[in-house]
């Protein structure tokens, strides 16, 4: 029986899982409810959150390369259940992972929220579009809000994915946010320090009335 989870447990892996004692924890898993093969609302809310990601392929000899893809929240859009994409911004220009899916369109895209302590896995198949201009303007970000120069899209279709537990996933927040927080506790701070201020004004007027 085929389950959605062999896309990753290859009979060696699951010899491995025999080995060490976790396959009655997975076969359950398969036997239940598996991987899920769809984008759902709640991947596609945490796709939607991300300003980075990473992308893993192989080239025709299986050798692996994992590239580091980031941009705004949002830059890496759902287009439909089965679909994400994003815009190629153009960077070294050494074309590893596009010669590798020229190759062997197997790739992997690893989703990671450290302030959520999340991780996604996604399985599936990716491709070079270079000769769509409308849609690659589509992924780009609002005029003005990312400065980057497209070179092309990557469409990714999504064959596999699981979410992983949060165990060893450091928490960090992002700079944004806690300059954020920052600027509200030094606002909180002087309004705390004009109240002292004026309290302290209007005992002294008490004391000098009494």
């Amino acid at each position: 029986m085929v389950h959605t989870s062999d896309i990753a447990f290859t009979e060696s892996v699951k010899a491995i899982q025999f080995r060490k004692g976790s396959r009655k924890i997975y076969a359950r898993m398969e036997q239940s409810s598996g991987w899920q093969t769809e984008i759902t609302p709640g991947l596609a809310s945490i796709v939607a959150r991300q300003r980075s990601f990473f992308l893993g392929t192989a080239n025709a000899e299986g050798q692996p390369y994992i590239q580091h893809r980031g941009g705004p929240p949002g830059f890496l859009k759902v287009i439909d259940e089965k679909t994400l994409a994003f815009a190629d911004y153009k960077g070294n220009r050494q074309f590893i992972s596009q010669g590798n899916l020229a190759e062997n369109p197997k790739a992997l895209i690893f989703l990671i929220d450290y302030a959520e302590r999340t991780r996604i896995k996604i399985w599936g198949r990716a491709e070079v579009v270079e000769d769509r201009p409308e849609f690659l303007a589509e992924l780009m970000p609002s005029q003005g809000e990312y400065r980057a120069r497209a070179e092309q899209a990557v469409v990714f279709t999504v064959e596999a994915w699981d979410r992983n537990c949060p165990q060893h996933i450091p928490q960090l927040i992002e700079r944004e946010k806690v300059d954020k927080l920052l600027d509200e506790q030094h606002r909180r701070i002087e309004e705390l320090q004009e109240q002292v201020r004026l309290l302290k004004s209007k005992s002294h007027q008490q004391a000098g009335s009494t």
